[in-house]
This record gives C-alpha cells, structure tokens and sequence, in this order.
C-alpha cells in the first residue's frame, strides 16, 4: 500500500468528512474531544462537533496530519501545540503536562488523537503517522512531542485506541515520562 501523508488544510476537508464518515467517527466525536471542555461535549451533537471542527481547519494551522492511500484519505492523526487541544492538559487527566507552563508553550507539541479506517488498521500506518508526526512539529519549531497513549487494550477495536498504543510510540523513540492513570503512560519525544 503507497501511503501519502499531508497537513490538514481547508482543502481536504472533503476528505476528512469522507474519512471520518457521516456518523463523525468515535460516536460523533470528530476529534473534538480534547478541544471542548465536557459540558460543551456533553451540549454539543456530531453536527456542533463536525462543524465545531471544520471551523477550526479553515482557521488554520493544520490541526494534524491526513494519510491517503489510492487518493483516499485512510487514516488520521491530530498533532499541533498543547495550546490547542485545551483538555489535554487538564490537571485530572494522565496527559496533563509535568510543566503547568507547557499548556500554553506554542513549542510543546501534542498527539492527542488517531482515526484509520477499519481495513488499514494493522498495516503499520499509526507508525508511519507517528514518524511523519514528528517531522511536522520539528517544522513547527516544537522542542519536544507528547503523548499519552494506552498499554493495552482487550481488543484492536477498542474506542480507547484513538490515543494510540504504547508499543507505536516507543518504537519511535519517545520516552515514559510519568503514569498517573495505570496502563496509560505521559510520553515525549525530545527535537
């Protein structure tokens, strides 16, 4: 499978909405979840969240990285600074940074979120997005790269997935930081 990866530009937001499907994946998420505080989540339908998200694209910079394969859009990760994904760094959460200062650092970057597409799943693309990642917010002057994905799962299907596995992000080199949650470790990347 030749796999393509791009930044999330206005552009592709018809492949993004193909992607992410008319239910908005994860239950009508549409990777708003770390960008609405919970009484906003819980307010909110997949259609204030679709277009809660596509507003966010159209405003610029790309809020994380599309993967093609055959000019379809097969895979998603959210990547960009902390700042932007504000839930992220909630002092109940195991993602919250070591730093309360690193919240609003624009050179603390965050992978927060991981969408593929059911028949791409096992292939490797997580890994590849996660390389790419790391490319991107070297290019957005990041410092260092988080994540808080989780150890283990009873099945590749499960929701708790869309933070990644573990295993992908120490293949790429990042580093447990601290685990505040069991089997979800805060891990990062040094640039």
């Amino acid at each position: 499978m030749h796999v393509a990866i791009s930044p999330l530009t206005p552009d592709l937001w018809p492949d993004f909405e193909d992607l992410f499907g008319k239910q908005g994946a994860c239950y009508g998420c549409w990777c708003t979840h770390f960008r609405l505080a919970p009484a906003a989540r819980r307010d909110n339908d997949r259609e204030r969240n679709k277009e809660h998200i596509r507003a966010r694209i159209a405003a610029g910079p790309p809020p994380g990285l599309l993967a093609f394969a055959d000019d379809e859009a097969v895979g998603w990760m959210q990547i960009g600074p902390r700042h932007d994904v504000p839930e992220f760094n909630n002092a109940g959460r195991g993602s919250a940074p070591l730093d309360p200062a690193d919240a609003s650092d624009p050179g603390v970057w965050a992978i927060s979120c991981f969408f593929l597409r059911s028949r791409v799943r096992g292939t490797g693309l997580t890994h590849r997005l996660v390389e790419e990642g790391i490319a991107f917010a070297r290019q957005g002057g990041a410092r260092f790269v988080e994540a808080c994905p989780m150890t283990q799962s009873k099945s590749t299907r499960s929701i708790g997935l869309f933070v990644g596995s573990t295993r992908v992000f120490e293949q790429a080199g990042f580093l447990p930081m601290v685990e505040r949650k069991a089997g979800r470790p805060l891990m990062r990347y040094v640039l």
